[in-house]
């Protein structure tokens, strides 16, 4: 029987890959933004599809609609647009998964939080196991998306155990593939821009941070995982590729396969910026069979295709 799905945020880079595979699975799929960074053209080959239907929509504001599961992934991602008004970007997360988790209690529905390695701040164990809590700053320009979605996983928890609310939460670590936002300020998709462009390649810091790229359908399919997942398993679970480049060499790497005459200059490093991110995914592993199975550079090669397509 098809199930209807409500995604949160549907039109951003991650919801959008995700309305294609459910759709693509025989669902029906409701999918709601409010477009401040999610994007039409990301969702505009489905909107004469059948069974896709769009609501524009702030998810700080009540929805009332009729579903069997609901994903929310609601909430500007990148620092740029995260950072370029807090206030609203704490009330997607909190009051967003409050009207959320409300909606799922009434219908009885799962809902999975997409929730971040964020959650983790500037590590100080490596690789992060979902049983470290964090070294976060709680008043610094970035708590807006940390605290806020640190609060929102404090709900999803509250909520099932306080009202039976069925939930799964995953810490989603960087990723990246087409329909990412080509001026969001993320790594892969600034060295990709910048050498396409063939202008100086910007590295913030010296270069040796570093970051665990996975590639988006990876990470898609581990979420469909973690949303069939067995009863009782709430999470939250990791979900990223565990490999570890430094920005320099991702750099290097964007550098060759797109043959770009750029060249590497340096940034002071911004605000609580962490230096180290890699994801422990044993969990993943046991629970949901789940594992990253495209590599970075097979994964950047598809990604630069898709840029090269824009620019």
């Amino acid at each position: 029987m098809r199930k209807r799905i409500l995604i949160t945020g549907g039109a951003g880079f991650l919801g959008s890959h995700l309305c294609d595979r459910l759709l693509a699975e025989d669902n029906e799929v409701i999918c709601v933004d409010n477009f401040f960074t999610g994007n039409k053209s990301n969702i505009v080959h489905l909107l004469k599809h059948p069974y896709f239907e769009l609501i524009r929509h702030d998810i700080t504001f009540p929805l009332y609609v009729e579903v069997d599961e609901i994903y929310n992934l609601a909430c500007p991602a990148s620092p740029v647009h995260y950072q370029f008004d807090p206030v609203q970007t704490t009330k997607t997360s909190v009051i967003g998964a409050i009207n959320m988790l409300g909606l799922a209690k009434r219908l009885k529905a799962r809902i999975l939080q997409a929730s971040t390695s964020e959650v983790y701040g500037d590590p100080e164990i490596h690789p992060q196991p979902e049983s470290y809590r964090g070294n976060v700053n709680p008043i610094g320009i970035r708590a807006c998306y940390d605290e806020g979605k640190r609060c929102a996983e404090t709900l999803f928890f509250d909520y099932n155990r306080q009202h039976k609310v069925d939930i799964k939460v995953m810490r989603i670590f960087n990723t990246y593939g087409s329909r990412m936002n080509p001026n969001d300020g993320r790594v892969v998709s600034n060295f990709i821009v910048q050498a396409l462009k063939n202008e100086p390649i910007t590295i913030y810091g010296d270069g040796n941070q570093s970051r665990s790229f996975c590639y988006v359908d990876d990470l898609i399919d581990g979420m469909i995982r973690l949303m069939n997942s067995r009863d009782g398993f709430t999470g939250p679970v990791n979900i990223g590729n565990p490999t570890e480049f430094t920005m320099l060499e991702l750099a290097q790497q964007v550098i060759g396969l797109t043959g770009s005459s750029s060249r590497i200059i340096y940034q002071p490093l911004p605000q609580d910026d962490p230096l180290q991110r890699q994801p422990n995914i044993d969990l993943a592993r046991q629970e949901l069979n789940w594992q990253p199975t495209i590599q970075l550079e097979q994964g950047l090669s598809k990604t630069i295709d898709y840029f090269r397509g824009i620019i």
